[in-house]
């Protein structure tokens, strides 16, 4: 029978099966994987009941559609934490905090990395005091293929004033999906999560309840089935830092701006305003409207690059 891992705990795990929607706990017998590698929470798997035990037995691992991992680079190997998740829910503040064009840039790396489709969620927006283009901010965007939403989780009347699509359309985009958000402290995760669910669940940082069951800490990763929707949490993949990739990486990670670099005259091009044979800056002026859209990534990854050129990537110690 298929089913999907939903929590595991060393070689336990608890999977919901499809046709049912059980949930039961299962092993996974010794040769089932490669060496070195791991089932996660997300992965889709095949199992089987020992008659003689009644034992619930994982037997087969199908082909996962996309990975959350980081690299450890002592190692030179890829940890995955899970898998199988439909879309990266970048979500980001107008107010307190102040949007930042940045996270949403690393996280977006983030994305394409991990061969997840994103999305953009302004939150606040009824505190918005127009102190940036969001407009702008929409077109460069979905100039990614990312879709944006306007809401105010605190607030799910709220109707959007500046963006085509708001907290209903948010509720169809992630309906029968699985999901991850993420956003700085602050942005208002949490209050997201509750609000889209009505109220049914509720996730604090790192602190999940089902309203009216208890609480429990979570250190491992683990899908959330919030009625509709489910969403994977994962402790291990708050941070915004980039620090595992490659700097030789990091241009494969802004798709966009790799297409266009490959007309730079010199393969090791820097991209800088002074870069001898530089299409950034002999073709798209910062001033033109295509331009504008373009640096305003160009910024961001050479932001990023210098970060994570600081040290060289054989020397990290993690």
């Amino acid at each position: 029978m298929r089913a999907r891992i939903y929590k595991s705990d060393k070689r336990q795990f608890e999977c919901k099966v499809e046709s049912t929607g059980e949930m039961v706990k299962a092993n996974a017998i010794g040769n089932l994987l490669k060496k070195g590698e791991t089932l996660v929470v997300g992965d889709w798997v095949g199992l089987e009941e020992i008659p003689e035990t009644n034992e619930i037995i994982i037997t087969s691992l199908e082909e996962r559609g996309s990975e959350i991992f980081r690299i450890i680079v002592r190692e030179q190997r890829k940890k995955v934490t899970a898998s199988n998740c439909d879309l990266l829910i970048i979500l980001t503040s107008v107010s307190k905090p102040k949007f930042k064009r940045g996270f949403i840039d690393r996280f977006l790396a983030r994305a394409s990395q991990w061969g997840i489709r994103p999305i953009v969620v302004f939150n606040k927006m009824d505190e918005f005091d127009d102190d940036f283009d969001i407009l702008f901010e929409e077109r460069r965007l979905e100039n990614l293929g990312a879709k944006c939403f306007e809401i105010s989780a605190l607030n799910p009347d709220y109707k959007q004033r500046f963006l085509s699509k708001g907290y209903e359309d948010l509720k169809n985009e992630i309906h029968d999906r699985t999901s991850i958000f993420l956003g700085q402290s602050g942005v208002g995760k949490s209050e997201t999560i509750n609000t889209l669910s009505e109220g049914k669940y509720k996730l604090k940082t790192n602190v999940i309840a089902r309203v009216g069951k208890g609480s429990h800490t979570t250190t491992w990763s683990e899908i959330i089935d919030l009625d509709g929707f489910c969403t994977i949490d994962s402790p291990g993949i708050r941070s915004f830092s980039l620090e595992d990739v490659d700097p030789e990486e990091l241009l494969s990670l802004f798709p966009d701006l790799e297409e266009i670099a490959g007309e730079c005259k010199f393969s090791n091009c820097e991209h800088l305003e002074d870069s001898k044979g530089c299409v950034f800056w002999s073709k798209y002026s910062p001033e033109s409207e295509e331009g504008e859209l373009i640096h305003s990534r160009l910024d961001s990854y050479l932001r990023i690059y210098e970060e994570v050129s600081a040290q060289p990537f054989w020397q990290r110690k993690y």
